[in-house]
């Protein structure tokens, strides 16, 4: 009696091509899909695709209908919403809204890496570069559109964080392992019509996001090795796997050092003696604040961050020297606070063009004595000098980019 080999699954033939295709010609986005495993979901609940952090769900139907370059989208898709740990990150905010956002700056980063886009997904080139943060107080509460996919991590509206009673599986963390127990990406042999999962626990929430990181970061390794990690992709995995500290804090460190009493051995009048004793030595601090007005840091971005400013300067006695830039200096600028006296923004800027840094260190080099300290807040994006000042230089970033030399905090 011959015995017949299994019936071949087309749908199932369709994403493990798609997965190897990307494993071979995409590694860093190949790698992270490997770690989902593809289950086809009940398709009374899962009407396309759909991903909790821990497996890829799929209607069967949906899948048919999408070409083998959608495919290949939308599988890169899930993993980046796992690798970026969407599900960790929306904190307070409204689920709905959030969803939009995650969807908005996922989709450019793929089109980006040479994918094509799936039906119906949202993309907007003013989002482009952008967090799912940056984005979301773009979207209007009551917007219509709708994510292409289902994220399944909650599915409620109450806020992440500590204490919070969660769905789940008793509370337990998930049962892969950190190095992916159970995420070879096999089908599962019971997919079939699989229910849809319980919401992420609190547990469960903070086991994958620290197992997505490590992923991300072994990806994004093994792309580099093969030269294939492009720009948008490498910029976002820099500023997710850089340490995350306040900039509110780091600000007011960097200004208290720059502007700390010291010492002074100074000679001693006639009247005061011959001996030459150390003394307390207090004077106001120079501090030159430059502000990118190129048209990409809005003007609520700068009052917050000017207010930052006033709160310190008054605590460390800093005299500040206020400067504008887009790609030239403000005409009418600049500006001199003392210590007791509030920075003020002119009531309107003259810039918006493109953004070059060299005018402003080009200024600062030309002034009787160097600042103690230059904040410069901007997103980066520009002609920076070729030298390194002599004097130190706190770059306040809005954005993903990187600066030349100097100090970097991350606004966002």
């Amino acid at each position: 009696m011959n015995s017949q080999a299994p019936k071949s699954d087309a749908v199932e033939d369709k994403l493990v091509a798609a997965r190897t295709w990307l494993i071979i010609d995409k590694p860093f986005l190949g790698a992270l899909v490997l770690r989902l495993p593809l289950v086809e979901a009940d398709p009374k609940w899962c009407h396309t695709t759909a991903t909790d952090a821990r497996s890829f769900y799929y209607n069967r139907r949906y899948i048919e209908a999408l070409s083998f370059e959608q495919t290949k989208f939308i599988l890169a898709h899930e993993a980046l919403h796992c690798a970026l740990s969407h599900f960790a990150r929306r904190e307070h905010r409204d689920k709905r809204r959030w969803d939009l956002a995650c969807d908005f700056a996922i989709n450019p980063l793929l089109v980006a890496d040479g994918l094509r886009p799936a039906p119906d997904a949202l993309m907007l080139d003013a989002y482009k570069d952008m967090t799912a943060e940056e984005i979301y107080p773009c979207i209007q509460e009551n917007t219509d559109e709708k994510p292409m996919d289902q994220h399944l991590y909650d599915q409620d509206d109450r806020p992440h964080g500590p204490g919070e009673q969660g769905g789940g599986q008793g509370g337990e963390g998930p049962s892969q392992d950190d190095d992916g127990g159970g995420s070879q990406g096999e089908m599962d042999p019971q997919a079939n019509g699989a229910p849809q999962p319980p919401p992420l626990s609190a547990p469960e929430r903070e086991s994958l996001h620290k197992q997505w990181q490590q992923r991300l970061a072994s990806a994004a390794q093994q792309a580099i090795q093969a030269g294939k990690l492009g720009g948008s992709m490498a910029r976002i995995v820099d500023h997710l796997l850089q340490p995350q500290l306040p900039w509110r804090m780091l600000l007011a460190h960097y200004m208290t050092r720059a502007s700390r009493d010291d010492y002074s051995f100074v000679h001693p009048s006639r009247r005061e003696g011959t001996a030459i004793l150390p003394g307390m030595r207090s004077q106001h601090t120079d501090l030159i604040v430059v502000l990118d007005t190129s048209g990409s840091i809005s003007d609520e971005e700068m009052r917050e961050f000017v207010s930052e400013v006033n709160a310190i300067k008054g605590q460390v006695g800093a005299r500040i020297t206020l400067h504008a830039c887009d790609d030239k200096l403000a005409q009418d600028g600049p500006w001199t606070f003392e210590p007791w006296e509030e920075i003020a923004l002119p009531k309107q800027w003259h810039g918006g063009g493109g953004t070059r840094f060299t005018p402003v260190f080009e200024w600062a080099g030309n002034q009787e004595r160097p600042p103690q300290l230059l904040l410069y807040f901007t997103d980066a994006r520009g002609e920076f000098p070729k030298r390194e000042p002599s004097y130190p230089v706190l770059w306040l970033v809005k954005g993903k980019e990187k600066v030349p030399w100097g100090q970097r905090i991350q606004l966002n």
